[in-house]
């Protein structure tokens, strides 16, 4: 009974548990003067990378440099400035990174192209394998003498 209890305790617990985490994360509503500046400022915080946290959207990021950028580009979405205008002042303060997805330029040229050389990297050591498995077995040529030894050894001579 009490492991019935327990199992249904840890159900319970973890069915609530996404719904705790989103109350904790919506906080207070944000007021925007239009439906574009709502849309942009979800675009922006979708898009932008916290610095912090590295592997999460200052949307996502509970990490308070994050709701620092939230807060920012917030502000900077109610002041009327463009998109583009948001993402380089973040790429001014931050740098590169803050962008999920950094600009295709001399510096970046071997991030975008990694994927494809390692893709080829692989095809190229499994099409090694495979050619290497694909030749016969050279099978070792005895001498006479050395047939006759082996002989001798299997008749235990």
């Amino acid at each position: 009974m009490n492991r019935w209890l327990a199992g249904l305790l840890m159900l319970l617990a973890v069915a609530l548990s996404p719904g705790i985490a989103l109350a904790t994360a919506i906080g207070e509503p944000l007021a925007f003067d239009s439906e574009a500046q709502r849309q942009q400022y979800e675009t922006l915080t979708r898009e932008l990378r916290c610095t912090v946290c590295q592997s999460e959207t200052i949307h996502e990021s509970n990490a308070e440099l994050a709701a620092d950028m939230r807060r920012r580009v917030y502000q900077m979405t109610r002041d009327g400035m463009s998109a583009d205008a948001i993402v380089d002042f973040m790429v001014a303060r931050y740098g590169d990174y803050v962008r999920y997805r950094p600009p295709l330029q001399a510096n970046t040229a071997l991030l975008w192209a990694s994927p494809f050389l390692l893709f080829g990297g692989g095809l190229l050591v499994w099409w090694q394998v495979m050619r290497r498995r694909a030749r016969p077995d050279d099978e070792p040529q005895f001498t006479d003498q050395e047939r006759a030894a082996l002989e001798r050894l299997r008749r235990g001579d």
